[in-house]
C-alpha cells in the first residue's frame, strides 16, 4: 500500500528474493574467509617491502558499486606503487602496480576487469567515490590520488572513459608547497540546485626529504608537516566543476583531513560536514545556507574525552543506542571515540562507558564501520587496525552491540580472522551475495598484502530490510536523506550516505536488521531537499528500490 504524504508518492522495486546461507549451529553467527575461492587474487603494495614514510603508512582504499547494473555489488581496489625519489631503490620492482576492479559473478566468485574497463589507474590511489554523476542511470568513479586526480565516466557497456578535464576535477598540481594528496570525496548537492557538488577532503604537504629532529630513525610525526586544504567544488549547469572553497568559508590551508562525512547533524532539514582531521582538532560545519560555520567545539565533537585531539580517521555515522539521533563513531590511533547525539545539536563522547576504548587501546583503528551483522536490530562495530609509524601487525576488532550502546569484543568467537594479526587499513561492509546478511571486505598492507573476504554465515533466522533511494534528480536528493522504519511500536533511523570509512566507501544500499519482527508498518523518507514521503507495509527480507515521487509498486 502506498500513503500519499504532502502530494508526493513512494515508488518500489522489488529487487532481490529473501534467502539464507545456512551453516554452523543455530544462532551462530560465522564469518568465513573465502577470498581465495572467490577469486579476490589482489596484492596491495606501497612500493616497498618496508614502509618508512607516512605515504607508505597510510594504506588506499576499497570501493562497492554495481558498475553493469545487474543488480550485484562490484568491488574496486585502489593500489600504492613504486614512486621514484619516495620509495627506495629496491621498490623499482613495484612499478606499475594498478587499482583493480572485480566484476561479481553472482556464484559467489569475482572476474578481474580492471584494464578491460578501462579503470585500471596506474597513480598512486588513495580512494574512489562512485556516483552516477549526470544521472545516466549508471554509476562513475572518481578516483583520488597522491597527485592528479581521475573522473571515469560509466559509458554503460562496462567501460569507463576518463573526462576529468572536461570537469574540472584533476585538482591543484600542487598545495601548501607539495604534491596535492587527495584522501577522499563526497558528494551532495550543497547549494539547492539539484547538481551534485563534490567536497574533496586533502591529507597533509607530504615532503620526502624531510628528516624529524626529533625522531630521525623513524618516519616523522603527522604533525610536523604542513597541512592541505579540502577543496568544495560547485557543478555549474554545464557540468564543470568551480572551486568554492574560500567564497563558502571552508578554506582551512593547513587541515589535515582524514574524511569526510556529510550528514545532517542537528536535523534543520540541510546537510553539514563533519571532518575528520588528523591530529588536529576536528571540524563540523554547519551549513548556514550560504555559508558553513565551524562548530565542533561547541558541539563537543572536536577532540576526544579528554579533550585532546587524535590521529582521527573518519566519521562513521548511526544511531548505536536506539534513541533515533544519529551518533558518531571516529576511529583513531589511540582510542577512538563515540559521539553521543544528546540532541539539540550537542555531543557526548561515550567511549570509554561503551566499551570502545578498551577494545581499541593499543591497536590503532583505521577504516570502522557500523553496521548489523546479525540482524539484531542494533549497530555492531568493526575496525581495522594497525600500527601507523611502524609494520606492525595487531588483531582486527569485532564489536557487538547489546542493544543500547554497550559492546563486547565477540571478533575471536566468529571467525579465526578475528584471532590473527594483521595490518589493515582500510574496510568495506557489502552484501556480495545479496543473501541479506553483511559482509566484510578489508584491505592490508602487511608484507601478507592480500586482503580477506569475509562471508557472513548468518544462521538466526532474523528478518532484514535494504533499501537503494533514487532522488528525482538522481542522487542530488538521495545523499544524506533520512529514513526512518517502524515497526511493532519501535523505530530504526539510518542516513543514506556510504562514504563514512576511512579511504573507503560501502554497499550504497541501506540495511536495516529487524530482528524476529517479520514485517514493517511503515517507512518514511525525508529527502534532502526536505520533502517527505511515507510507505505503508514495505516488504522486509529483500532489497527494495525507492524512488522519489513516483508511486507505482512493481515487483520483480
Amino acid at each position: 500500500m502506498i500513503l500519499k504524504h504532502r502530494s508526493l508518492l513512494l515508488k518500489i522495486l522489488l529487487l532481490v528474493p529473501f534467502s539464507i546461507h545456512v551453516s554452523g549451529q543455530q544462532g551462530v553467527v560465522r564469518f568465513s574467509d573465502v577470498t581465495e575461492q572467490a577469486g579476490i587474487n589482489f596484492r596491495y603494495t606501497f612500493g616497498d617491502t618496508i614502509y618508512g614514510n607516512i605515504l607508505e603508512s597510510s594504506g588506499s582504499g576499497v570501493t562497492i558499486l554495481d558498475y553493469n547494473n545487474d543488480k550485484l555489488p562490484d568491488l574496486y581496489m585502489l593500489n600504492g606503487t613504486y614512486l621514484e625519489g619516495i620509495s627506495d631503490p629496491g621498490g623499482r620492482v613495484f612499478r606499475n602496480t594498478r587499482n583493480k576492479l572485480y566484476r561479481n559473478n553472482g556464484d559467489g566468485t569475482f572476474t578481474e576487469v580492471s584494464h578491460r574497463a578501462g579503470v585500471d589507474d596506474p597513480a598512486w590511489g588513495m580512494a574512489a567515490g562512485a556516483i552516477d554523476l549526470d544521472n545516466d542511470g549508471y554509476t562513475d568513479l572518481f578516483v583520488l590520488n597522491y597527485g592528479p586526480n581521475v573522473f571515469y565516466h560509466n559509458n554503460g557497456d562496462g567501460t569507463f572513459t576518463d573526462i576529468t578535464q572536461k570537469l574540472g576535477l584533476a585538482g591543484p598540481a600542487r598545495l601548501n608547497g607539495f604534491t596535492k594528496w587527495s584522501i577522499g570525496v563526497s558528494f551532495w548537492d550543497f547549494n539547492g540546485d539539484n547538481r551534485l557538488d563534490a567536497l574533496v577532503g586533502n591529507f597533509l604537504a607530504f615532503d620526502p626529504d624531510y628528516v624529524s629532529p626529533i625522531t630521525p630513525g623513524m618516519m616523522p610525526h603527522p604533525s610536523e608537516y604542513k597541512g592541505q586544504a579540502t577543496i568544495l567544488y560547485e557543478q555549474q549547469p554545464d557540468g564543470r566543476f568551480v572551486d568554492v572553497t574560500r567564497k563558502y568559508g571552508l578554506y582551512f590551508p593547513d587541515s589535515k583531513c582524514m574524511g569526510l562525512t556529510i550528514y545532517d547533524y542537528d536535523n534543520d532539514g540541510d546537510p553539514d560536514i563533519f571532518q575528520a582531521n588528523d591530529h588536529q582538532l576536528n571540524f563540523l560545519f554547519r551549513n548556514n545556507a550560504h555559508s558553513f560555520i565551524n562548530v565542533a567545539i561547541a558541539a563537543g565533537v572536536a577532540a576526544n574525552t579528554h579533550g585532546v585531539p587524535t590521529g582521527s580517521m573518519h566519521g562513521t555515522i548511526g544511531d548505536v543506542d536506539g534513541d533515533g539521533l544519529i551518533d558518531i563513531l571516529v576511529s583513531d590511533l589511540r582510542y577512538g571515540a563515540l559521539y553521543r547525539n544528546a540532541g539539540h545539536g550537542i555531543y557526548e563522547d561515550i567511549v570509554e562507558q561503551s566499551g570502545v576504548a578498551g577494545a581499541l587501546t593499543g591497536k590503532g583503528g583505521w577504516a570502522a564501520a557500523l553496521f548489523d551483522y546479525d540482524n539484531d536490530e542494533d549497530l555492531d562495530i568493526f575496525i581495522a587496525t594497525g600500527t601507523a609509524e611502524e609494520l606492525i601487525l595487531q588483531h582486527p576488532l569485532l564489536l557487538a552491540n547489546d542493544g543500547k550502546g554497550h559492546y563486547t569484543n565477540v571478533g575471536p568467537q566468529c571467525s579465526p580472522y578475528f584471532s590473527t594479526k594483521r595490518s589493515g587499513r582500510t574496510a568495506a561492509i557489502w552484501d556480495y551475495d545479496n543473501d541479506g546478511d553483511l559482509d566484510i571486505i578489508v584491505s592490508h598492507i602487511d608484507l601478507e598484502a592480500t586482503p580477506v573476504l569475509l562471508r557472513n554465515d548468518c544462521n538466526n533466522h532474523n528478518h532484514w530490510m535494504g533499501l537503494t533511494l533514487k532522488g528525482r534528480n538522481g542522487p542530488a536528493t538521495a545523499i544524506a536523506a533520512r529514513v526512518t522504519v517502524w515497526y511493532d511500536h519501535k523505530k530504526q533511523v539510518g542516513i543514506n550516505q556510504w562514504s563514512t570509512s576511512y579511504l573507503s566507501n560501502h554497499d550504497p544500499r541501506m540495511h536495516f536488521g529487524l530482528g524476529r519482527h517479520s514485517a514493517v508498518d511503515s517507512l518514511t523518507i525525508r529527502w534532502a531537499d526536505g520533502t517527505r514521503e511515507t510507505c505503508l507495509h514495505p516488504p522486509v527480507d529483500r532489497y527494495l528500490v525507492i524512488k522519489q515521487e513516483k508511486g507505482i509498486v512493481m515487483g520483480k
